[in-house]
């Protein structure tokens, strides 16, 4: 009866505590679970990505963050094809197969533009910068936490949404309860039944931040599977 009583009582403390925590102490939480040290303020390293899609061959890239240069670098390489694109404080570059002046031919052909230079350069500092990007202008925290079960697992799931500069999309980012660690995140788009949740597994640490290893990518429609990242940092 007393460790009936003893189990209760915690519980109760748990349910209490994520119902008093507010999102910014949520978020506080997650990027000391992520990021303890505060490096990622001035990140400057180099890891590497495979992406694995069911129809198409892996892509295997390295990229190189540089936040206090505002240095941005990414080597795909897929089959035959390498690209390599960088961003410099602004200013862009490009590259296919060790070719650092493409045609106007070529860049058509595969598509090679300072808008998807900038593309990637958003895409792997946002999500490889998670939970600690969610600090950035533009970002609007919903005060009210809630706890959610998503696939069976109970998470505290924190809201973010955008200024219109920033964004239309509204996200959501589940932490496991006990840790603060972010095992899922999910966004929508305007449309109905549109956007995509991703699912995230194991840890690798870069420059003392705990990243996701493994990020699985799924359509929130009909759970149809996109592909993974995998993460490594050498």
């Amino acid at each position: 009866m007393k460790k009936t009583t003893t189990l209760l009582l915690l519980l109760i403390s748990i349910t209490s505590f994520s119902q008093k925590l507010t999102g910014n102490e949520l978020l506080e939480k997650a990027i000391q679970f992520h990021d303890p040290k505060g490096n990622w303020e001035t990140f400057k390293g180099e890891f590497f990505v495979t992406m694995e899609t069911p129809k198409n061959a892996s892509r295997k890239s390295t990229i190189k963050i540089n936040l206090p240069e505002e240095y941005f670098l990414v080597k795909a390489v897929r089959d035959t094809i390498v690209t390599e694109y960088i961003i410099q404080k602004g200013d862009c570059s490009m590259s296919i197969n060790g070719n650092i002046n493409p045609s106007e031919e070529l860049k058509n052909r595969y598509n090679l533009n300072c808008e998807r230079a900038n593309m990637y350069k958003n895409y792997y500092t946002y999500l490889y910068g998670l939970p600690m990007k969610l600090k950035d202008d533009g970002t609007i925290i919903h005060p009210k936490v809630e706890r959610k079960k998503f696939q069976g697992k109970e998470y505290l799931v924190l809201k973010a949404t955008y200024n219109k500069q920033v964004g239309k999309d509204t996200w959501y980012f589940y932490f496991n309860p006990k840790t603060y660690a972010m095992e899922v995140y999910q966004f929508f788009k305007e449309k109905k039944d549109s956007g995509e949740y991703i699912l995230l597994s194991g840890l690798e640490i870069i420059n003392d931040i705990k990243m996701p290893k493994n990020r699985a990518w799924y359509y929130n429609k009909n759970d149809g599977y996109l592909g993974t990242d995998i993460l490594i940092s050498k």
